[in-house]
């Protein structure tokens, strides 16, 4: 089993986050509404999750972290889902992941973003497995194409971040946002300012789920293959920038995601991270943020978005150094 720590959490109610987040929505965009409703069956399209809901035992993980890319991939740092599934305490009988990290790339042939999406029910063998992984299949003047497809495995790699439950129907924050008019354009990063800006740098509220582009284009970047062994290792965060591709891709989009209000005990947790796939097109990749009317082409931005509550954060593999 791989070091793990536990760390308990109080988050409020769902009512209170409600209408905590309802100002700073308000005032980022023309319409906006942050509710408590029961969790549709996301199993369902647009979502497409491999459980209905996001209730029961939920639960955090990071594990890994950017160190293991930076300043050069530790190619040994290869992990298993479900053995994250374990080690976050989630019943063998039945349960859920999802969330945003690095695909196993030795199972795929190459370095690529991984949305984890998957379930198990009786017990941990009888797997349903929804993970998809976006790759850069080719460059070719400049231009590259992306690829969007199944995961062939329940492994991951360097870094992950994963939101862990039951996978039960239940009550869930409902929040919806369109037309954005403020000055921030990541829809995460707004809720996640707003959370920091009420609760604090000493108290972690962490929040996780699943939220749908369902109109406009955002931005995204996707993981090439790791560089030649003559291009390592990465000088800078600048290198890393630039080896990066970067895309516009429309809706709709399902988005997973994981994001914290502050890293109080300073466990060197990512403090939002996003993946994202479409069922309708062959893209995917890390979201950013989304675009303005206009901008490229885009329409106005449309989001609606399922979230819980962890009530444990389990820090897994942590980097030697942050």
């Amino acid at each position: 089993m791989m070091k793990t720590t536990q760390h308990p959490l109080t988050p409020p109610s769902l009512e209170e986050l409600a209408k905590t987040l309802q100002p700073a929505l308000d005032a980022n965009y023309e319409q906006a509404s942050a509710t408590v409703a029961h969790c549709p069956d996301l199993s369902q399209p647009p979502f497409h999750l491999a459980s209905a809901g996001l209730s029961g035992n939920e639960c955090v993980a990071d594990i890994g972290g950017q160190p293991h890319l930076f300043p050069r991939p530790l190619l040994d740092k290869k992990y298993s889902l479900l053995e994250c599934a374990q080690c976050m305490n989630l019943s063998q009988e039945g349960g859920m992941l999802i969330g945003a990290g690095a695909g196993p790339f030795h199972d795929i042939g190459k370095n690529t973003e991984l949305a984890p999406n998957l379930s198990w029910q009786g017990d941990a063998s009888n797997v349903k497995n929804l993970t998809r992984f976006t790759e850069v299949e080719s460059i070719t003047d400049g231009k590259t194409k992306v690829v969007c497809q199944a995961s062939p495995s329940t492994n991951c790699a360097l870094m992950m971040n994963l939101f862990g439950s039951s996978g039960e129907p239940g009550p869930v924050l409902k929040v919806t946002a369109r037309t954005r008019k403020g000055e921030q354009k990541s829809f995460t990063e707004c809720i996640r300012g707003a959370l920091h800006d009420a609760y604090g740098g000493d108290r972690q509220i962490s929040v996780a789920g699943a939220f749908l582009i369902k109109k406009g284009k955002a931005f995204f970047h996707v993981m090439p293959d790791f560089p030649p062994e003559s291009k390592l290792p990465f000088r800078d965060r600048d290198d890393v920038s630039h080896w990066l591709t970067y895309h516009h891709f429309s809706a709709p989009m399902v988005c997973l995601t994981v994001f914290h209000s502050a890293d109080p005990e300073k466990l060197g947790l990512r403090m939002e991270h996003t993946h994202c796939f479409s069922e309708s097109k062959d893209q995917g990749g890390h979201y950013h943020y989304d675009l303005a009317a206009g901008e490229d082409g885009a329409e106005e931005i449309e989001y609606e978005a399922y979230f819980n509550t962890a009530k444990v954060l389990y820090r897994i593999d942590k980097p030697e150094s942050l």
